[in-house]
């Protein structure tokens, strides 16, 4: 039998090491991406789509946002964007090698276009399932938040006659 002493420092010793112990393993919470932006991500294709959402002033049309991250040796570019109960407005957006579009940018910052979607099932608060299709061949079906013109987005170009959140206050 152990001596009492032993005994004493064996649970002691039992009782620090247990949160060490503890904190280990392989689904850790830091292990986990956690992205704080509204919009969402496609990383499944060779052009990644990055942040994407659709800000809207009222139900009907909005805007689309995202960036484009073309990770081909060879220029791409987004030639439609279909769904269900939306249509999109654009001349398609090109896509350098290597390079990135970002369409949430000012025309005077260096967005070529902007992206129209317009329909019944665009309204705030809402998601709307997109299916972008990229001359390459590429396409890719995300689901896409509907986010208010407020905020974070009150600068974000609209639909002409679309009022925007300034002209509401």
């Amino acid at each position: 039998m152990k001596s009492p002493i032993k005994r004493r420092v064996a649970i002691a010793a039992a009782l620090l090491l247990a949160p060490t112990v503890a904190a280990c393993g392989f689904g850790a919470q830091t292990d986990k991406v956690y992205q704080p932006a509204a919009g969402v991500n496609d990383r499944a294709g060779v052009v990644e789509i990055l942040n994407a959402q659709i800000v809207s002033a009222t139900d009907g049309t909005g805007t689309f946002i995202a960036a484009l991250d073309n990770n081909a040796t060879k220029a791409d570019k987004l030639i439609n964007i279909t769904g269900t109960g939306v249509t999109s407005t654009s001349e398609g957006v090109d896509i350098p090698a290597d390079g990135v579009a970002n369409l949430a940018l000012p025309a005077a910052k260096g967005n070529p276009v902007q992206v129209q979607i317009d329909g019944a099932a665009v309204q705030a608060g809402k998601w709307v399932r997109l299916t972008f299709t990229f001359a390459s061949g590429q396409s890719s079906q995300v689901l896409v938040p509907i986010v208010s013109n407020s905020e974070d987005y009150a600068n974000v170009p609209l639909p002409s006659g679309a009022p925007s959140s300034a002209a509401a206050e």
